[in-house]
């Protein structure tokens, strides 16, 4: 798909760079905290997720970018991603680790991440799913199990983040589609955990 429109090339790169996975999960952590929390509770609650997950993810790719390492914050090369993927996958388990030291008991939802993006490290040897759209997607379920609305939207939402993927060249129709398979495969457990573990 051969999109040369200016405006819809601005458009697709504003949705891509806004909701790219880490700024999407933030926006979940926070409605969540919101939803569920006092301001001290979730304080408690996030300053981990910041400070274990979100911050060293952010730092681990912008350093890599500057060094050289990754052609781009997107880390579109899908060798590159391996590297990626390992730090990503090591961070969560050192929250999980840390959360259950803290209180003794399991994050499903960081636990689902992690897991969601094992298969992606693991489809990755074959084919470069799109990452934006698979952690969109497991976004989506998360804010399905708060708010069936909202999780409507921001999965219909996923799936024009998709579109704009493919639209800036960042990834192939299959890659999209391959991300998106793998994250409803993932959501469609955390949802029925939701149900049966969680509540």
């Amino acid at each position: 798909m051969e999109v040369k429109d200016p405006i819809i090339l601005s458009i697709s790169r504003f949705i891509s760079n806004f909701f790219n996975p880490l700024v999407s999960l933030v926006l979940y952590f926070f409605y969540y905290s919101y939803v569920n929390y006092s301001w001290e509770e979730a304080t408690k609650k996030f300053l981990p997720i910041l400070l274990l997950l979100i911050i060293p993810v952010g730092l681990w790719i912008y350093r890599n970018v500057k060094k050289g390492n990754y052609t781009n914050m997107d880390v579109s090369n899908r060798k590159q991603r391996h590297s990626l993927y390992v730090f990503i996958i090591l961070a969560t388990i050192v929250f999980l680790v840390v959360d259950y030291f803290i209180h003794r008991e399991i994050d499903w939802t960081v636990l689902m991440l992690c897991i969601l993006l094992m298969l992606m490290q693991g489809s990755n040897f074959f084919i470069k799913s799109s990452m934006h759209t698979s952690l969109n997607i497991y976004v989506a379920a998360l804010f399905y199990a708060i708010s069936p609305v909202i999780g409507v939207g921001w999965f219909l939402l996923s799936v024009l983040i998709g579109v704009t993927r493919i639209i800036l060249k960042r990834h192939t129709s299959q890659e999209v589609l391959a991300g998106g398979v793998i994250a409803i495969f993932v959501s469609l457990i955390y949802l029925t955990m939701v149900k049966v573990i969680i509540f």
